[in-house]
């Protein structure tokens, strides 16, 4: 993604908000230094705007303020920094300038590369603010990765995203898409990347921030978003991090016997290959900004059809623009050095076998192998039935072509490719686009396709075109 250029810079941005009479509030920011309020101290007219700017960067100062916390840098310690910032603000001056006065706090808490270089580079940012006098306050809370190689340019990223979140939410509360695709304004995702929003309080309660999150991915200000088994918005690295992944993409329209039998075939061989238990696996069902682009259009209501049913059967949703597998692998290994495993069915494996996928990469398909087997990946396979032939079709015997057939078997013999052997061989007639034609033809056969869940959601919702 380019560089965002609007009629409204940085400079001016933070003008208009100091000549804005009806905000006025504090700064709280640990951790690069006050990148933020220097914006509104270097244009003139803080003195309307900034009622208090904070910086407390001793922990014992910080904790004594906002109260422990397991880390610093965190969204709980980020919350905790606004609610107590807002407080103080309405105990302080709520009598005296109330009536006519919209309060808000902007904090953010932040690990800007260290002397070393050795530190992940990332925060948490949040505005609380009110959009009338003695209204209930609303929040927005993004977290952030800084991709600068200089601690300066990092400071500087963090200044010009704060002044455009706080300016978001003073003039674009009421469109939430463009307050998003402003956050990058002056920037570029070469240097910062936004991968978790989240809308709060009364003013976005018809907010859904399962949309806001396809929106960070769609408008490009990240490549991936993640959402949890019961709709709530996550960041990555704090379910990631560390923790063995196994993942299935697909387009789950709907979830299915069959997508449920794939990941549960998988398991029991990514159980002994990662040598872990099932409560330390993460789970993930992927949807690709491909798949839903597939119609020209993303159908915001189809997105969250899929989302629910995935949902249904107590799974996570991972939407990513990552059409090539060794790029959702370089994602993930960003997270985790544990065991990574990719569940495919024997139609996906032959087409990661087509090198036409591999021409803008130098090294052609070696090197994109090279890239997705990194750190022993696995790719778990699922078996394939054509009505045409009673045999299954499986990695031992699927046709490959000859001029790769030697790097096909030296990946089988080295264990990263791997057949899934308990499979329900019922299931195996059963795709997503048949029941979809069943739904809309009201053939009710369809049910016994998606577990009991999954129906349940699609008929309570009328999903996928279903009347009831």
């Amino acid at each position: 993604m380019e560089s965002n250029t609007t009629t409204i810079g940085t400079h001016e941005k933070a003008t208009q908000i100091n000549l804005d009479k009806r905000f006025y509030g504090t700064f709280a920011e640990i951790g690069a230094g006050q990148e933020v309020a220097r914006w509104f101290f270097r244009v003139g007219g803080a003195s309307g705007t900034l009622a208090k700017t904070i910086s407390a960067y001793d922990m014992a100062f910080s904790d004594a303020i906002y109260g422990k916390g397991e880390r610093y840098v965190s969204q709980p310690r980020l919350l905790n920094m606004l609610d107590y910032e807002f407080r103080l603000l309405i105990e302080r001056l709520g009598e005296k300038r109330g009536a006519q006065t919209s309060f808000f706090v902007f904090s953010d808490t932040v690990s800007a590369r260290n002397f070393l270089g050795t530190n992940e580079c990332h925060g948490w940012m949040g505005i609380k603010f009110q959009l009338q006098p003695q209204a209930e306050p609303s929040e927005i809370i993004i977290h952030v990765n800084m991709l600068d190689k200089e601690n300066l340019q990092q400071q500087e990223a963090l200044g010009t995203i704060g002044v455009n979140l706080t300016y978001g939410a003073f003039y674009l509360h009421s469109e939430p898409e463009k307050l998003i695709a402003s956050l990058l304004d002056g920037l570029s995702t070469l240097r910062i990347e936004v991968d978790m929003i989240k809308f709060l309080g009364p003013y976005f309660n018809n907010v859904d921030n399962r949309l806001m999150a396809l929106q960070l991915v769609e408008k490009g200000l990240s490549n991936a978003a993640l959402i949890g088994t019961k709709g709530e918005v996550l960041q990555p690295s704090e379910i990631l991090h560390k923790k063995p992944i196994l993942i299935e993409r697909g387009s789950f329209r709907p979830v299915t016997y069959v997508n449920l039998d794939m990941l549960d075939g998988a398991r029991e061989h990514f159980l002994a290959d990662a040598k872990a238990t099932e409560d330390e696996v993460v789970e993930l069902m992927e949807i690709t900004m491909s798949n839903l682009l597939t119609t020209g259009s993303i159908d915001h209501r189809d997105f969250l059809a899929r989302a629910d049913t995935i949902n249904a059967v107590g799974k996570m949703v991972l939407i990513s623009n990552y059409a090539e597998y060794y790029k959702l692998a370089a994602y993930l290994q960003r997270y985790t050095k544990s065991q990574i495993g990719i569940v495919l069915g024997i139609p996906n494996l032959k087409e990661l076998f087509d090198e036409k996928y591999y021409e803008l990469l130098e090294g052609g398909i070696l090197e994109s192998f090279g890239r997705l087997f990194k750190n022993d990946l696995k790719l778990y396979i699922y078996p394939f039935l054509d009505p045409a032939y009673p045999e299954l079709t499986t990695v031992h015997n699927m046709d490959v072509p000859e001029h790769v057939t030697h790097l096909f078997k030296h990946l089988m013999q080295s264990g990263y490719i791997q057949q899934i052997d308990k499979v329900h061989r019922e299931y195996l007639g059963i795709f997503s686009r048949a029941i979809l034609t069943k739904i809309r033809n009201r053939d009710h056969s369809w049910e016994k396709m998606v577990p009991a869940e999954v129906a349940a959601c699609i008929k309570e919702n009328h999903f996928f075109g279903y009347i009831s």
